[in-house]
């Protein structure tokens, strides 16, 4: 299903309209999205929880803020680490992301990173974006990676779920750059994604916090 999978890799902003509160004026980077469902992490919420708190061994590679970051509700017992390895080509994804989607946090069983495909460690998402076995090494990946961030917990949908939000305007879909995973001033993301679109999105980051005071 072409269509469906296509949207690996993109960003979900919310809209305005979206009144799920785990999702306010949140920004999901999809890492994986097909027939059976979605999986993606929020890239703007920062949480007080130092990585070298959780990960200390990862601690001097996790770009600012040093924290861990709240993926989604869903398990945040476990731990992911999304990784930006430059030069990597920005058009190409991987497949292979069935596993993070039962347990995004157990990379012991991870495919390894053939030679030619990305650093051993790390897991084409897409481009230059992959995912981090947070169970290797940290010194095998620190040449590698530009950027880390680890969070807590994923957002999850089942089949068809991502769609019907999509069909009733909870999210607008745009196409996701390396940098947005590793931005330094996570709480501005949704409106540096949307002032960003050549459309009529670049207005809706105009959009008041409170719209009885527009």
């Amino acid at each position: 299903m072409t269509e469906v999978s296509s949207l690996t890799g993109r960003l979900l902003v919310a809209t305005p309209a979206l009144a799920d509160p785990n999702f306010d004026r949140a920004v999901v980077l999809l890492l994986d999205h097909d027939e059976a469902g979605s999986l993606g992490v929020v890239l703007n919420r920062p949480t007080p929880v130092g990585v070298g708190d959780i990960l200390a061994s990862w601690a001097t590679l996790a770009g600012e803020p040093g924290v861990v970051f709240q993926g989604g509700p869903v398990s945040l017992d476990s731990a992911l680490g999304l990784g930006v390895v430059p030069g990597e080509p920005h058009d190409r994804s991987s497949p292979g992301l069935k596993a993070a989607r039962g347990a995004p946090g157990d990379t012991a069983e991870a495919d390894t990173v053939v030679a030619g495909d990305g650093p051993l460690g790390w897991r084409r998402v897409h481009g230059a974006i992959g995912l981090v076995d947070l169970e290797a090494p940290p010194e095998l990946l620190a040449a590698a990676l530009g950027s880390l961030r680890i969070f807590a917990g994923y957002a999850g949908w089942g089949p068809g779920q991502l769609e019907e939000e999509l069909i009733e305007g909870a999210w607008y879909v745009v196409e996701s750059e390396p940098g947005d995973v590793s931005s330094p001033d996570p709480e501005q993301l949704w409106r540096a994604v949307l002032r960003r679109q050549r459309n009529e999105l670049a207005m809706v980051a105009t959009y008041p916090d409170d719209p009885s005071l527009n």
